[in-house]
């Protein structure tokens, strides 16, 4: 019931995130569902039922991936000083965030199998005068295990994601994190302070002032070990060091095994989506290997964009942005990479694909937009919550003197520093991923 009630009074950006999960969960229920009835349809082509639905495994990541982006960013069910009084403490919080991603992801499953009994024609009549019934199994009943197991797979699986996400941690943890603050403490932005305690003389000029916001401690070196374990509105995330050179590692390992599965004519052919031609297993690793390096990469990324922006005698501008991207690669650098990973791969579907196949249908155009789809909606999210995270460094900002319009062109260069290294780096793994496909 908390968890209803939550859901009821929430934000409308909020309700459209949830409704945007749901979406997402009816569009992966629907294509599990689908290859339940082809397999169904075809009892003799058991192969090829099995590789349809692991190809579904791809949508159902997005889809799990989006919802925890979601269930980050709710202001609803995120721990705040004074809660844990009311009898709402972390472990509750967590659990009512868990219950509200599985109530929108079981919505979407149930509106996914409302369709699908639609087109199958058991509600209202056959529609399209049949067409679909080839991999909805019209002429046959539904197994009712087998159709309760594919709907349960998101619900069950974005529920128990949210839960290891949003688990209470050490308290130490929480302590360092108790001072969401995006460039330094609060010391290093009221007038007159510069952080440390030590009196600022004379008056200060913008890039003086952004200067001390930007050069001040840090939130998790300022914050006392003994300070009481109060959950935050937001906390700071830092990338791991040793992530960026697993990530290329990976990334370059997977574009050396598909350039071998280029040269190479043994082993054995999986057939691919989208009318794409057949290729070697050995592709499908690449790409995997691809993908997993470019999200791994992607919080170091962007770390090093915001270091390269500050770089040869930075002004307040390139200052402001520089501190941003590095305070921020951690929460959207990730979500970044696995877009670029989508990218470069919708990037090679496009280039190979054959208008005369017949194997581009309407269930993979839906898969494809349900990855498209729940890739780019997590990033926005992740954007949207960084904007938060830094609301107030933005309002203090704005106390101290700062243009409007110099945060607005800070947020301008963060947007451009990023496009030049990403789009570039998508182009060149995308043109890469290609070749084994391309001969």
């Amino acid at each position: 019931m908390l968890a209803l009630r939550l859901s009821r009074s929430a934000h409308p950006a909020v309700q459209l995130r949830r409704l945007l999960v749901a979406a997402a969960s009816a569009g992966t229920g629907f294509l599990l569902l689908c290859t339940l009835g082809h397999a169904l349809t075809h009892p003799e082509a058991s192969a090829t039922s099995v590789l349809r639905l692991a190809w579904c495994v791809i949508p159902l990541a997005a889809t799990v991936y989006f919802a925890l982006a979601v269930a980050r960013t709710d202001p609803g069910t995120r721990p705040r000083p004074g809660l844990a009084a009311i009898g709402l403490g972390p472990v509750r919080l967590m659990a009512v965030s868990a219950t509200t991603t599985a109530l929108s992801t079981l919505l979407g499953s149930m509106l996914a199998l409302l369709l699908f009994l639609h087109l199958r024609g058991d509600l209202t009549g056959m529609p399209f005068d049949g067409a679909a019934a080839d991999f909805l199994a019209a002429d046959a009943s539904l197994p009712l295990p087998a159709t309760l197991t594919l709907l349960a797979l998101v619900p069950l699986a974005s529920s128990v994601s949210v839960a290891l996400m949003l688990r209470p941690r050490d308290t130490r943890l929480a302590a360092r994190a108790a001072a969401p603050k995006l460039f330094g403490t609060a010391g290093a932005l009221r007038p007159g302070g510069t952080g440390t305690g030590r009196a600022t003389p004379g008056p200060r000029t913008g890039d003086d002032q952004v200067r001390a916001a930007t050069d001040a401690p840090s939130a998790s070196e300022a914050a006392p070990a003994a300070e009481p374990a109060a959950a935050p509105e937001s906390r700071i995330e830092r990338p791991d060091p040793t992530a960026l050179p697993w990530g290329a590692a990976l990334l370059a390992a997977g574009l050396a095994v598909e350039g071998y599965a280029s040269r190479t004519a043994t082993g054995a052919d999986v057939p691919l989506p989208t009318g794409l031609p057949t290729g070697p297993a050995a592709v499908l690793l690449g790409w995997t290997l691809t993908a997993v390096g470019l999200a791994l990469a992607g919080p170091g990324l962007t770390h090093l964009c915001g270091r390269l922006l500050q770089a040869v005698r930075p002004g307040a501008l390139r200052l402001l942005a520089g501190r941003g991207l590095m305070e921020e690669s951690a929460r959207i650098g990730r979500p970044l990479g696995v877009v670029c990973a989508v990218a470069s791969g919708a990037y090679t579907m496009a280039v190979l694909y054959d208008p005369a196949d017949p194997a581009f249908g309407p269930l993979t155009t839906l898969g494809a937009l349900v990855v498209a789809g729940s890739t780019v909606a997590t990033l926005v999210t992740a954007a949207v919550e960084a904007r938060q995270a830094r609301a107030e460094t933005t309002a203090a900002l704005l106390r101290l003197g700062a243009p409007t319009k110099t945060l607005r062109s800070a947020a301008a260069l963060r947007t451009g520093a990023l496009l030049a290294l990403f789009v570039p780096l998508t182009l060149v793994v995308a043109e890469l991923a290609a070749l084994p496909l391309a001969r």
